[in-house]
């Protein structure tokens, strides 16, 4: 097992902002050019949040935010960028650094999305469907792709978690070391949008069998949850996404940003 420090000596690439506290990062979630939340990732149970996700994106930045998370839902159903203005609002609206996942199979799109002013460029099903397209990939863009792994019960999920392939998310994870990849997004599926807490034990299990910064993702609720993940920063968990805490209020940005800088 990697200690944050080997890990940062060897992956401290992630983001242009440091490790030593844990980053927390709002996501705006698209679908049909609105902010919307997903319950457990179906595209059939939305709430819808905002009319104007640059306007949210906005305001998580004014919050204290460092790194917006975009996802276009509608390009990861369809297997292809379906959002392009609203992503391209949120870039031009804010100064904090943005990462886009969704719909992305391919290094032309990758380019389209860095060309855009994308710092990160998340690449999920490609992943386990043609990882060797994604290690290529992760060589022309040294440090600016991000592997999503999502799961169920610890089996990869894809297109858009509408499928639950056979493969372990820690088998997947290894297979993306040491080829440039800048992080892995781990979200535990049946956590996200339940805010229900975090899947601490299978967060702490991929984090410690790879090299690889992991950011956690899904369940995270309130101020007791990023208080639960900081020791995970000691193996290498660097960053959580929340989402619909924000939204609903159980979960204070600022405060929940705070409390990483204060907890070492």
């Amino acid at each position: 097992m990697l200690s944050l420090t080997q890990k940062l000596g060897k992956r401290g690439r992630f983001a242009k902002v440091s490790y030593i506290n844990m980053i927390i990062i709002p996501a705006v979630d698209i679908k049909n050019g609105r902010c919307v939340r997903l319950f457990q990732g179906r595209m059939d149970a939305e709430t819808v949040f905002s009319d104007d996700p640059a306007a949210m994106a906005k305001r998580w930045e004014d919050e204290g935010a460092e790194i917006i998370h975009v996802v276009d839902l509608d390009g990861a159903v369809e297997k292809s960028p379906r959002n392009l203005n609203s992503i391209r609002k949120i870039i031009k609206s804010v100064n904090a650094h943005v990462q886009v996942g969704g719909g992305i199979r391919n290094e032309k799109t990758v380019g389209m999305f860095l060309d855009l002013g994308v710092k990160r460029v998340i690449i999920g099903t490609v992943a386990i469907q043609k990882p060797k397209l994604v290690k290529d990939i992760c060589k022309s863009f040294p440090d600016q792709i991000v592997v999503g792994i999502d799961a169920r019960y610890g089996l990869v999920a894809i297109e858009g978690w509408t499928k639950t392939t056979q493969i372990k998310a820690v088998d997947l994870a290894k297979q993306f070391e040491d080829c440039g990849v800048a992080a892995i997004n781990f979200t535990d599926i049946h956590r996200d949008g339940m805010q229900t807490g975090p899947n601490i034990d299978e967060t702490r299990r991929l984090a410690e069998a790879v090299s690889i910064p992991v950011v956690a993702s899904g369940g995270v609720s309130t101020i007791e949850d990023i208080i639960n993940l900081m020791p995970l920063k000691a193996v290498g968990v660097v960053g959580v996404i929340t989402g619909r805490a924000l939204y609903s209020g159980s979960l204070d940005l600022k405060a929940a940003i705070g409390i990483s800088k204060t907890r070492n």
